[in-house]
């Protein structure tokens, strides 16, 4: 690794606007990077991680300014550069590599020509183009370039996409690539392959690489050197391994403590398998879903049991989310049984449907996409519990105990969605789910996009409920952590299939199927178990 900083940053502050929660998102952050490092700056939401890496690329967030300090590229100095300035430098020699790969690549272009619109725009002397962007995407390790190259963005997984992403960050070999919560959206083993790409690019191309995250497991893996940031401060910052083993701050030993562990907790409370005596509250039976030729969900059978929670884990696309969707009805079935307390859910109608429906409710994986941004909290919570048969008085009122109940500020009722963080727009969804009185709650990934402390609030605040309110609970996630801290019974899916199905700690601790292992094995910071 070179002595000299490729990167240098001192004293750098960017304000918010007026009437934010605190006057600076990055307040006098100085840091270095050196050519072949992996820098992870690790924090909470909105701690200043996403403002610093804007910053650095001279693209702070609308509303956000540069107000001090200074950016350094091999000792030229960025910051103050015009735009036009700056368009020589982005994507040319500092790279981004964005979180959601879906929404940064343009879905009316074909992936090819989005790589080779990166030559057109930096090197436009290069007339090899196309053979340039397929060398990209071979050594990206993409199954046939030749048909993602002509492919669209829709047509492809998460992970490849993602992979494209790096693809078209790489095109004109930048000597600093910044990633962006690059893996917070892909499944265990597409993450796993993601990052050892990122560990390449440093180990064999010898980039400098910041590496933006809120998971500490990640940060394990990958980190040479680690930041960590509260409040738009970097509070402390070192080697990996010391910062990892002998945290000196208290808030980076909150953020360690707070990442969920592999290992189900103890006691025989957390301990519940069919056949308990518990009342059973939804049973699904053969459940199929075809689309054409793939059959996407294949013969699904389970039952859940009051008090209980059951986690379904596998990788993106093998049918978690299409299995919770045929179970509400948001889809149509191709074959199968879904019984709600003992009565056929897929054949109900008129007020037996209404029931049932607001016996079966779900918490969605994006909480501010689910919020009517236009509407309080409070009146969103209150709108369901007026589904539920209240009146309009009465709803207010329940979804003033429904704010006590999950962790919410009364006052918290008069905002809208984007006054909260996420953590709290998660709180506002479970409310409103528990509005409607349910027996069984389905949570599709709602964990995902939270951080280690959010993530650890919301946790403890379902294990709460399900204790107080005897709910069930059907968890979709793809992360085995949370799966672990929060399910009694674990089922694994594989293209379609239940491979495997079993009390959590027989499954993380005595796995019976080499799908599972896998999973397991590609588990990010297992020495942080």
């Amino acid at each position: 690794m070179e002595t000299a900083p490729i990167l240098s940053i001192e004293g750098l502050t960017v304000a918010l606007p007026k009437g934010a929660d605190r006057p600076l998102a990055v307040d006098n952050a100085s840091l270095e990077l050196r050519r072949g490092e992996i820098l992870c700056i690790v924090g909470e939401s909105g701690s200043g991680k996403s403002a610093l890496s804007g910053a650095i690329m001279g693209a702070p967030a609308p509303g956000l300014r540069v107000v001090g300090g200074s950016v350094r590229l091999q000792g030229k100095e960025l910051t103050g550069l015009s735009e036009r300035a700056w368009c020589r430098i982005r994507g040319n020699r500092i790279a981004m590599i964005f979180q959601e790969p879906m929404a940064a690549l343009n879905p009316a272009m074909k992936v090819g020509q989005q790589i080779m619109e990166v030559f057109e725009l930096h090197a436009r002397s290069v007339t090899d183009k196309r053979e340039r962007a397929l060398t990209l995407l071979r050594s990206m390790q993409l199954p046939d370039p030749q048909r993602v190259f002509g492919s669209y963005p829709h047509q492809l997984s998460g992970g490849q996409c993602q992979r494209v992403i790096i693809a078209m960050a790489l095109a004109m070999n930048p000597e600093v690539l910044i990633a962006d919560e690059p893996t917070t959206a892909l499944d265990v083993t597409t993450q796993a392959q993601v990052l050892e790409l990122i560990r390449e690019l440093r180990t064999v191309h010898g980039h400098a690489i910041v590496f933006i995250t809120h998971d500490f497991a990640v940060v394990a893996e990958i980190a040479d050197r680690i930041a960590v940031m509260r409040h738009g401060r970097i509070v402390e910052i070192g080697e990996a391994r010391q910062v990892l083993t002998h945290p000196q701050h208290e808030y980076t030993r909150e953020l360690i403590a707070a990442v969920p562990s592999l290992v189900p907790p103890a006691g025989k409370d957390r301990v519940a398998t069919t056949g308990s005596g518990r009342k059973t509250v939804l049973a699904v039976t053969g459940l199929a879903k075809d689309y054409g030729r793939v059959r996407a969900v294949n013969e699904i059978t389970f039952d859940l049991e009051r008090g209980t929670t059951l986690a379904i884990v596998g990788e993106s696309g093998c049918g978690k989310s299409s299995l919770a969707r045929l179970i509400v009805r948001l889809m149509e079935t191709t074959s199968g049984r879904v019984d709600v307390n003992g009565k056929c859910f897929l054949t109900l109608k008129g007020s037996e449907l209404r029931a049932s429906c607001r016996a079966v409710q779900m918490i969605f994986q994006d909480p501010f996409g689910s919020l009517n941004p236009l509407r309080k909290a409070g009146a969103t919570v209150a709108r369901a519990a007026m589904l539920a048969g209240a009146d309009r008085r009465t709803a207010r009122a329940r979804a003033g105990e429904l704010f006590d109940r999950v962790g919410l500020p009364r006052e918290g009722l008069d905002r809208r969605p984007s006054a909260f963080s996420g953590g709290q727009r998660q709180r506002i969804g479970i409310a409103r789910a528990l509005a409607m009185n349910p027996d069984v709650l389905i949570a599709d990934e709602s964990l995902s996009a939270l951080d280690a402390s959010s993530q650890a609030q919301i946790l403890r605040l379902l294990r709460k409920l399900q204790s107080e309110l005897g709910l069930a609970i059907l968890m979709i996630t793809h992360d085995l952590r949370v799966a672990a801290q929060i399910s009694h019974r674990i089922a694994v899916m594989q293209a379609g299939r239940i491979v495997e199905i079993g009390p959590a700690e027989q499954v993380i601790n005595s796995p019976g199927h080499p799908y599972t292992r896998e999973l397991l094995d590609s588990a990010p910071g297992r020495g942080l178990v």
